[in-house]
């Protein structure tokens, strides 16, 4: 596949900075491998402003595709060192000819974005790949730091403003999110061999985590843990809820309604009764539209927290690897071109016309 809207620029245009384009062929590609991925990300992500949607989209395809080739990697394969020569091609603004690289690419040069965030997201596979486990909870942390909470970083920073504390509290919620999906593909992560509840906590319980992944089954003590890691990911949610305030009026929405959607399964899978081994916890569409709107509301009254919380320990060397980086003069103020309101209306047709869609497929083929 050739990409001319990336890389066939004429050799005098070749010093002017290029632009992540929402129409490119390899945008539109990523909105694709998006659109079939997470889809709580991609529902939040459309009340973000489109230069941050953009940059969002190229964010999430090259990370999506990043987990599959780590996860489907053959015995012979070495997706970790493939990635890394990725990223290097990437950062010297020659990358592979792949559209979430080229897309990757415009983004790196566009936000200047911190490669050792990426590292460190390639780093949580290298983990999954080498079958790390984990003891305790700040094992835990350490873990969702790398696989999540880099990517709430490079989101805060892509979105701004580039500061310690914004920065650190991204990277909470990112962890966050990590332990609640975590909380709730118990059974799932069992199925494939993978275990992510702290083993200590396990063993207080009175379960041999050895013998438990041998034989999963659901019992009170697995409970037990379950709801201990949704506390804490509960308490990190609240930890980070102030740094919304700090992001530009534009983007804030956005998070919120990802913060509270993220942390609605993990209050769905307690309603449910913590039995995250038989079944697969998901919010229905309904739920998440009533959030999306309650966020919007939500996200006028949130302040900046007087006292500064101090860091989860385990995202401290993310954010300091941010610091002596600062923002490229030059770069281009941005604002809203859609109130928030025709946001929210905009994302209750598309939801309807969907369902819509769903409803004459299955007709057709009941006639078929």
């Amino acid at each position: 596949m050739s990409y001319p809207e990336l890389v066939s620029a004429p050799p005098e245009a070749a010093h002017v900075p290029q632009t992540l384009n929402f129409d490119s062929q390899d945008l539109q590609a990523c909105v694709a491998m998006m659109q079939g991925g997470s889809k709580t990300f991609f529902a939040a992500s459309r009340l973000l402003p489109p230069r941050v949607r953009t940059a969002a989209i190229a964010l999430y395809a090259f990370c999506r595709v990043a987990d599959d080739l780590v996860d489907e990697a053959g015995a012979e394969d070495a997706p970790l060192a493939l990635l890394q020569t990725r990223l290097d091609a990437t950062y010297a603004n020659t990358p592979h000819d792949h559209v979430e690289d080229h897309a990757l690419s415009l983004l790196v040069q566009q936000y200047k974005l911190p490669r050792h965030l990426l590292d460190a997201l390639i780093e949580g596979f290298a983990w999954d790949a080498g079958g790390r486990t984990y003891d305790s909870i700040e094992d835990l942390h350490a873990y969702g730091a790398r696989v999540a909470g880099s990517v709430g970083a490079m989101m805060s920073w892509i979105m701004g403003p580039q500061s310690t504390d914004t920065l650190a509290r991204a990277c909470e919620l990112g962890v966050a999110m990590q332990l609640t999906n975590i909380a709730r593909d118990v059974g799932h992560d069992a199925s494939i061999g993978r275990l992510y509840l702290p083993r200590q906590w396990l063993e207080e319980a009175g379960v041999n985590p050895e013998a438990w992944l041998a034989c999963p089954t659901f019992t009170p003590a697995i409970a037990l843990v379950v709801s201990r890691l949704l506390d804490e990911a509960d308490r990190l949610y609240k930890q980070a809820h102030s740094g919304i305030a700090a992001l530009p009026p534009d983007c804030r929405a956005a998070i919120c309604a990802a913060s509270m959607i993220y942390a609605e399964i993990g209050h769905q899978l307690r309603r449910e009764g913590l039995d995250s081994v038989n079944k697969r916890t998901v919010v229905s569409t309904t739920r998440k539209l009533m959030l999306l709107a309650s966020a919007w509301t939500q996200v006028h009254w949130i302040r900046v927290s007087e006292h500064i919380p101090t860091p989860l320990p385990a995202i401290v060397g993310l954010v300091q690897g941010c610091q002596a980086i600062t923002q490229q003069p030059g770069s281009v103020a941005y604002f809203p071109n859609r109130a928030m309101p025709q946001r929210v209306a905009w994302m209750l047709d598309l939801f309807e016309r969907r369902e819509t869609e769903r409803l004459d497929r299955n007709a057709l083929r009941q006639t078929a």
